[in-house]
This record gives structure tokens, C-alpha cells and sequence, in this order.
């Protein structure tokens, strides 16, 4: 597949910045601040908002991240956040005490408060898989699921580092046993291929800030078929049936609309927030999620190649998502490293033990020469 030329024109990244740091935050294309800047200049109008725009966009935005993923619209509900999300899988997930509830270790939080919230209720247990030596996280799963597990809750690679869970293995192992998987993608979806067809979870969540390329405060939740019967977080009129007809709100109804959009947040319509998630969308379908994937593994693999002549250390291709590195000193993470890299104006992270480095389709070769400088300057020193 042909790698995608540098699209840094249509961002707003001075020259000066090398911004490798899309996993922290992504910065906006202009067509999607276009899109926002537009959706608040409605709001200002709000007599020439139309019931019908309540939906259309919510709709279009649905569709969409259901094309992403290869499910349908219905299966869709747009949250506020990840943490949401995950909320509404451990709302109606069954957990008996004495029930195991799988995540990794040092995952991000936002996918282990509430589950530890869910084990303390319930008399279960949440475990924690610790970071196998070798780095490989899907056998270290695959030999902690039994028949007391009733959830794993996991990304699709680490948000550290990005070494990658193979959740197509784990989604059939735990539906061996008669467990459930709860997937929050955040950190990978946009730029790694994900087909739920294939992995089956019964929930999975994006927050849109990271690899969707989207606003920060919208999110999109796929539930499974055969969990669109559960427990919404809250009641809000606009995931009722019926609540097109402005007219007839007060006829206060039991039915939910279709699918998943009873697990909508309230105040889905937002209309800044979701014609930014539309336009950040419709350009990631443009590109296509492959292309996405070579191209910025292309780029991690030219980084992978200076760190290593550097004595820098990272997880094998095969273990880490292409999109994401973590690389790691001999002898740790310099104290003053953060610091001259944001002085350079090389912006990546700090995340555990590794400097997280995340780049996209916005870099240059500059920006990789740049952030190579620095930890080249680094390196000698800690050599002297």
C-alpha cells in the first residue's frame, strides 16, 4: 500500500515544532477547527436550528465511526469520554463475587477505576497482568483467563509504550470461558485497523481527542448486539423513542430509540463538538486506516533505527502497535531530558520507564532529525 506524502499543510504546526505526541494529544486539521468555529456560530443563531438538526449530525458522526469499525449505525452511542464508556460496560456486565475482572498493568486509569469500583461492589476480584519479561502481553493474558473470569478489560496496546494486545486471541479465549471483553481503543483506533467483526468485544470506547484526530469531550461507545437491551447511565429525552416530534415530549414514553442510542449522552447533539468529529472522520476514511498504519510505521521504524544506534531500547515490531514507540535508556530516563526536549521544541512524553514518542501524518523528516538530536546530545552525555 503506498505510504501517505507528509500532509503537515493541512495543520497548523509551525515550522518550528516538531509535535511527535499525537498519543498525549492530537492537534486539529483546519477543515475540523473549521467545522467547530462554524457549529459555535450557529449556537449563536439558535432560530435557524431546526429540530431535525438535533439528529442529523449525531447521525452522520454515528455512521461513520460505525464505517471505522465495521459495525453498523445502530450499534453506535455517542459519550463524553472514555470513562464514560467504560462506565456503561460495568453497568451491565455481570460480575459474581468471587469473579475475576483482567486488566494489564499500569493501564490507564480511566479503564480500571471503574472496575474497581464494580469488584469491591460485587465481592470480586480485579487482577492486574503484570508486564511479561519479553513484553508479549497476549500469552500473559491467555494464561490468566479461566472459568472464575467474568471481564477483561483492555486497550488494544499499551498506552506506554504501545505493545499490543492481541484481542482477536483474548475476545475467543474469554468467550470460551463465558466472559466479556471491554475494549477501550483511545489509544490505537483511527490508526490501527480494528474490525469488531473480528474481535467481538461487548464494548468498546474511543475517546475522538487522540488518533480520531477530534475534539476533545466527544467519544463514541459500540455495543454488541446482544448487550443494546442494557441499562443507559442517565434518562435524557433525546434517546427516547419518539423524540423527534418536539411537539409530543411530554407524552412520556418506556421505548428507548433503536440499538445502542439508549446509552447516548445527554446533550449528544453538540453542535460544535460533533461537526469537528464528522470532519476528523470523513478525513481518517479519506486516508484510509491502513495507509495510516504503514505510513506511521514507517516513520516509528526510522526513529527505532537512530534510537538503537544511540544504545535506546524498544519494544520489537511485532509486539508494539506501528503508530506508537516507547523507548527506554540502559540506565533510565535522564532527569533532564524533558526538559531540553521541550526547549528544542520537541514535544513527545513521559510515560512510566519510556520516553512515549506518537507521531503522525503531520511529520517531517526534520521533526525525527530534531527529537534524534536531542536524544543523540542525551546519550553522549550519559557515555562521558
Amino acid at each position: 500500500m503506498p505510504l501517505i506524502p507528509c500532509q503537515r499543510p493541512l495543520f497548523e504546526i509551525p515550522d518550528d515544532v516538531a509535535y511527535l505526541n499525537c498519543g498525549y494529544m492530537s492537534p486539529l486539521l483546519r477543515s475540523v477547527r473549521a467545522a467547530g468555529e462554524a457549529g459555535v456560530a450557529r449556537k449563536s443563531s439558535p432560530w435557524r436550528l431546526a429540530p431535525a438538526d438535533f439528529f442529523t449530525g449525531s447521525e452522520r458522526a454515528r455512521a461513520l465511526f460505525a464505517g471505522l469499525i465495521g459495525a453498523r449505525a445502530d450499534d453506535v452511542a455517542i459519550v463524553p469520554a472514555a470513562s464514560y464508556g467504560v462506565a456503561v460496560a460495568a453497568a451491565n456486565l455481570p460480575v459474581r463475587p468471587g469473579g475475576r475482572i483482567l486488566v494489564l498493568a499500569e493501564q490507564f486509569p480511566s479503564n480500571v477505576y471503574s472496575w474497581r469500583e464494580l469488584a469491591a461492589e460485587r465481592g470480586a476480584e480485579l487482577v492486574a497482568v503484570s508486564r511479561p519479561p519479553d513484553g508479549d502481553w497476549t500469552p500473559a493474558l491467555l494464561a490468566e483467563i479461566d472459568e472464575r473470569t467474568a471481564v477483561a478489560a483492555l486497550p488494544c496496546c499499551h498506552w506506554t509504550d504501545g505493545s499490543l494486545v492481541d484481542l482477536a486471541a483474548v475476545g475467543r479465549r474469554l468467550r470460551e470461558v463465558g466472559a466479556a471483553l471491554a475494549v477501550d481503543a483511545t489509544q490505537s483506533l483511527g490508526a490501527l485497523p480494528l474490525d469488531v467483526r473480528e474481535v467481538d468485544p461487548d464494548f468498546l470506547v474511543a475517546a475522538a481527542y487522540k488518533w480520531l484526530l477530534g475534539p476533545y469531550g466527544l467519544g463514541f461507545l459500540y455495543v454488541a448486539p446482544r448487550r443494546q437491551q442494557g441499562r443507559p447511565l442517565e434518562h435524557n429525552w433525546i434517546a427516547r423513542e419518539g423524540s423527534e416530534d418536539f411537539a409530543r415530549l411530554v407524552d412520556y414514553g418506556e421505548g428507548f430509540q433503536p440499538g445502542a442510542r439508549r446509552f447516548d449522552v445527554g446533550e449528544r447533539s453538540s453542535f460544535a463538538l460533533v461537526p469537528m468529529a464528522i470532519a476528523a472522520l470523513e478525513q481518517i476514511a479519506a486516508w484510509t486506516v491502513p495507509a495510516i498504519r504503514d505510513t506511521l510505521g514507517a516513520v516509528t521504524a526510522r526513529i527505532v533505527e537512530g534510537a538503537a544506534s544511540l544504545g535506546l531500547a524498544a519494544a520489537p515490531s511485532r509486539l508494539r502497535a506501528p503508530h506508537y514507540l516507547g523507548l527506554r535508556f540502559p540506565r533510565g530516563l535522564p532527569a533532564d531530558l524533558p526538559g531540553e526536549l521541550a526547549a528544542a521544541k520537541v514535544f513527545v512524553s513521559v510515560r512510566g520507564d519510556a520516553l512515549r514518542v506518537t507521531p503522525h501524518l503531520y511529520n517531517t523528516e526534520a521533526d525525527v532529525e530534531r527529537l534524534l538530536a536531542v536524544l543523540r546530545k542525551a546519550s553522549g552525555r550519559l557515555s562521558d
